[in-house]
């Protein structure tokens, strides 16, 4: 039986990501044969060793490719061919360029599908796919074929991060509260299908410092916390939506744990 386990943001923290590949299993950085991790990206900035967090995802794609699926945020996003620098403390160029490579040769992805023990789909991006960015897609009617078209790169992966409360932004860089939840919310009261659930790091409706919310008040109704996992699930049109990102900061979050998923299939790769 497989356990996929989904990663949220790492930031510049080896230890924290040692610490969830630990607690799923792991021992001398090597991940057990039943065992699928997927990462969702922003493996840099903010925390104080990003050369670190590559190095170590590396061992990973090295040695074990086929169970470590690797998703690109969009702090590795500014490096990629074309995009635009707005970290102020630039990584070095060695890691710039190890992250180019990986995209490249296609083991830095944009989606992955996974299908739970219960048989519910579920698309992980980085930031979520907004419901804009999916009828823009043309409307795939499943998690698979989203991050099909999604690892094909089409424009609006870049799409985001300049204007506020942008519905069409893409899957780098969509915000969890008012344009990721509220428009599918909105989407389902007028009718619309929800077709598959979905996975995000990114950003939060909550601030787990103080346990304060930062959402639209119909977001929050639908929405549950797991305040030790810092999980957030949002139901939508019978789809659940959880972000995973657990704000680490600078100096790392105190606890928190990735989301496990037993007996889950893996549908696709970046490199699918």
């Amino acid at each position: 039986m497989t356990r996929v386990v989904l990663i949220g943001d790492v930031g510049g923290h080896p230890d924290q990501l040692r610490a969830a590949l630990t607690e799923a299993g792991a021992h001398d950085d090597r991940l057990p044969d039943d065992l699928v991790v997927v990462q969702v990206g922003d493996l840099v900035d903010r925390g104080p060793d990003s050369a670190g967090v590559l190095a170590l995802v590396a061992s990973f794609l090295e040695r074990q490719p086929d169970q470590w699926v690797q998703l690109a945020g969009n702090h590795e996003a500014q490096h990629l061919p074309g995009a635009s620098r707005f970290w102020p403390e630039p990584i070095g160029d060695g890691d710039a360029a190890l992250l180019r490579e990986w995209w490249e040769r296609g083991s830095l992805g944009v989606a992955a599908a996974v299908r739970t023990a219960e048989g519910d789909d579920l698309l992980a991006t980085h930031a979520g796919l907004t419901a804009r960015a999916w009828r823009e897609l043309g409307e795939p009617a499943t998690a698979a074929a989203a991050a099909r078209l999604l690892n094909e790169r089409p424009a609006l992966i870049w799409q985001g991060g300049v204007v506020a409360r942008d519905e069409g932004a893409g899957p780098f860089w969509a915000e969890a509260g008012w344009e990721l939840y509220e428009p599918w919310l909105h989407h389902y009261a007028q009718g619309g299908f929800v077709p598959f659930g979905q996975v995000h790091g990114h950003s939060s409706i909550v601030r787990y410092a103080d346990r304060a919310w930062r959402c639209p008040g119909r977001v929050r109704q639908r929405a549950t916390v797991d305040w030790d996992a810092r999980h957030v699930r949002v139901r939508i049109g019978g789809r659940v939506f959880t972000g995973i990102d657990p704000k680490h900061g600078t100096s790392g979050a105190p606890a928190w744990s990735p989301l496990t998923l037993s007996g889950a299939t893996l549908l696709t790769t970046s490199r699918a």
